[in-house]
């Protein structure tokens, strides 16, 4: 009773301007509500609302969904089987005759909006009489719109008179802030009203009525649309370079890097010798399609973690302290780029100490047991023979030896090392067997089936301190299955 109360209070505030007639109709009504409502009493009941007439006023051919202005003078709404409707707001002639317009200039006008979506720049407009015809949105090719405070004063004058809620939607710009949201609702608060819903145009994948067609929407992001493309970053035409000789597993070759200015790599060459057109060609080709991938700015650490400890043959041992043992020909040559051009590189994969390729290889015995006069040689003047004239002319004529006693594709320290595995692991099972054990890994298994067994203990194990190669994790430490170091407490 008391909302009702303030209903017929709010007659009394009615202005002047409205006519005499419908005052006293209005002031009769509520006196009659209120009497109704003494004698009677109320109960969960509203006297007046103003629903959701948004699809109602499509079928009955209304302009506007309610106590709003219009979206758009011309609109598109979205079919549910596909397509859109153009909507053009049929008012707009009564207000140009009304403001004193002729036929002529009516219809130069009206052709002009059905053309452009928007009244603004429309010949023979005058700029005094643009406001009349903003809308909630600004139009496709225009800049003028109406204010959300217009939005929220227009419900605020009506809400007394109406018991329940409006529904009405305060459509906003594409520009519109947070600040600008969250002062809507301040206002609405402010001013009495009992709901308040915001719609920021284009804040959904799709809504059912837009200032533009989907021909409009898909020629301005074309028009729009950048296309990103990689810039390739050539190398001068006179430019310095690094030529480094490897030799992995007997296989020799030579890698030459051309360097930028400030000394990045930009380019590779990769020559083989001795190997025949085949592999040359693919190493040729594969050096091609890195150099071109590095002046698309591809960063050399991609391809360092990428293609490190690939292993394919040919792979062996190597005369390089800082990779003694590489597992492949890609594996050398970006372990090798790793350690020249990236800082840092070098130091955290470095074996540790320096070491000859029979250390790294575990040393030969005789039969007695006793080491070789090779093992038995300190480290440090192993290695420094291998720069030497003097070590080389050993190294060279040792391994012309060994490749007499051993199949061809061994150097000698190969095939006695597998028959010692091979020993070694009869023992092993032996023993086991008596223990009433079995062995859970073949000891002889091939390097590739181990590097496979293992995978998914060297997700972040580090490189052996030792050879070079990745270690696996064995409890809180790390094991090297390649040469049996272990690194930490086991």
């Amino acid at each position: 009773l008391n909302v009702m109360q303030m209903h017929r209070s709010a007659v009394d505030t009615i202005d002047a301007s409205c006519p005499s007639y419908l005052r006293d109709a209005a002031r009769k009504i509520w006196d009659e509500v209120l009497e109704s409502g003494r004698s009677c009493g109320y109960r969960n009941a509203q006297a007046t609302v103003l629903a959701p007439t948004g699809t109602i006023s499509f079928l009955m051919d209304c302009d506007t969904t309610g106590i709003e202005p219009d979206i758009a003078l011309v609109k598109y709404k979205q079919l549910a089987g596909g397509g859109m409707l153009k909507i053009v707001n049929q008012t707009v002639p009564l207000a140009l005759r009304t403001l004193g317009y002729d036929e002529p200039a009516v219809e130069s006008i009206l052709a002009f909006v059905d053309k452009n979506d928007t009244i603004e720049g429309a010949p023979g407009l005058k700029d005094l009489h643009l406001s009349v015809f903003d809308c909630a949105f600004k139009a496709r090719l225009g800049v003028r719109s109406i204010r959300w405070e217009a939005h929220v004063q227009m419900m605020a004058a009506a809400q007394p008179f109406i018991s329940g809620a409006i529904s009405k939607t305060v459509n906003m710009p594409r520009e519109t802030t947070p600040a600008d949201i969250s002062g809507a609702y301040m206002e609405g608060w402010r001013m009495g009203l009992k709901a308040l819903a915001i719609y920021r145009d284009g804040s959904k994948e799709s809504q059912p009525l837009n200032t533009s067609s989907e021909a409009d929407k898909t020629a301005d992001k074309t028009a729009g649309k950048v296309t990103a493309a990689p810039r390739r970053e050539r190398l001068p035409d006179t430019r310095r370079s690094v030529t480094h000789k490897f030799n992995v597993g007997g296989h020799e070759g030579y890698i030459t890097v051309g360097l930028y200015d400030d000394g990045r790599p930009g380019e590779l060459f990769i020559t083989m010798a001795k190997e025949g057109s085949t592999i040359g060609g693919l190493m040729d080709a594969f050096g091609t399609a890195v150099s071109m991938s590095m002046q698309y700015g591809v960063p050399l650490e991609v391809y360092v973690k990428k293609f490190s400890h690939t292993r394919f043959e040919p792979w062996g041992y190597t005369k390089n302290p800082d990779i003694p043992v590489a597992k492949s020909l890609v594996d050398y040559l970006f372990r090798w780029m790793g350690a020249e051009f990236i800082p840092g590189y070098r130091e955290a994969n470095r074996p540790g100490g320096t070491h000859s390729l029979a250390h790294v290889g575990g040393g030969e015995e005789t039969a007695s047991g006793e080491d070789t006069e090779t093992e038995r040689k300190p480290a440090a003047m192993t290695a420094r023979g291998l720069d030497d004239g003097q070590g080389k002319a050993r190294a060279n004529g040792e391994t012309t030896a060994s490749r007499g006693k051993h199949p061809s594709g061994t150097n000698g320290h190969a095939g006695h090392a597998t028959a010692t595995k091979a020993v070694a692991a009869d023992k092993n099972a032996a023993m086991l067997e008596r223990a009433g054990l079995k062995m859970a890994v073949d000891p002889t298994a091939s390097p590739a089936d181990r590097q496979s067994q293992f995978a998914k203990f060297q997700i972040d194990a580090p490189a052996c301190d030792n050879c070079g190669s990745i270690t696996v994790r064995n409890g809180n430490c790390y094991l090297c299955h390649n040469c049996g170091n272990s690194m930490g407490c086991s």
